[in-house]
């Protein structure tokens, strides 16, 4: 069960107009970290929830509970919400209908998939591979944090489908958490006579929990040299 900093309690009790538990006293007998009987310092859901409540109402509050946390606290704090993030992406949604719609809407006449977005807690990425032949293709695909999709610690989900007709390669459909910071390149390249090479990147970051398009930059010949 998650302890508060003691500067936290003092913080959202100031700021909060919440009722103070009951206060230890160290050696010296002055009062210390607030303890909530019986739990020997463990926040209890009485007392969790009107903050939780508070900082809903208030984001500004949010913010400045962070400033005030120290740096081992924050860095904590930070993990455990991306955790957090991470399993309510997981369990919230339908992901089939999900996958299902990006298959039938995100892919062009070209075979390749559109640019990545939101869709509840997930952001949607499509990627493929259209090929003639076996040494000459054209693809797109994502990559998070300058790793792969398909390597991505954060890869919720991926499936697969072939192309119909004549085309060589495959269509995907990949699921990642809308996780605060996350950075994504949208990759487009091409392969010829199997030298591969990149023609554009478009990168994106996940800001206030939008995904907000940052860059877009043509990677010439010159460029890959």
């Amino acid at each position: 069960m998650e302890v508060y900093h003691p500067q936290a309690i003092r913080f959202l009790g100031a700021h909060q107009e919440l009722a103070s538990p009951p206060r230890t006293r160290n050696r010296d007998g002055h009062r210390d970290t607030p303890v909530p009987d019986g739990h020997d310092g463990a926040m209890t859901d009485d007392v969790l929830k009107p903050v939780a409540e508070r900082l809903v109402d208030d984001i500004d509050a949010a913010t400045a509970l962070a400033s005030v946390l120290p740096d081992d606290t924050l860095r904590h704090l930070a993990a455990a919400i991306r955790d957090e993030v991470r399993g309510r992406a997981r369990a919230s949604g339908d992901h089939d209908a999900i996958i299902e719609e990006a298959f039938e809407q995100a892919f062009g006449r070209d075979g390749l998939g559109s640019g990545p977005w939101v869709s509840g807690d997930v952001i949607v990425c499509p990627g493929s591979i259209v090929a003639k032949n076996r040494s000459s293709h054209r693809c797109r695909f994502v990559s998070v944090d300058d790793v792969w999709i398909w390597d991505s610690q954060e890869l919720i989900r991926e499936e697969k489908q072939s192309h119909p007709g004549r085309d060589e390669g495959f269509k995907a459909v990949a699921l990642l958490p809308l996780v605060e910071g996350l950075a994504l390149d949208l990759v487009t390249g091409r392969a010829r006579s199997g030298q591969h090479s990149v023609e554009r990147v478009v990168s994106y970051e996940v800001r206030r929990g939008e995904l907000v398009e940052v860059s877009s930059r043509v990677v010439s010949a010159r460029d890959m040299q």
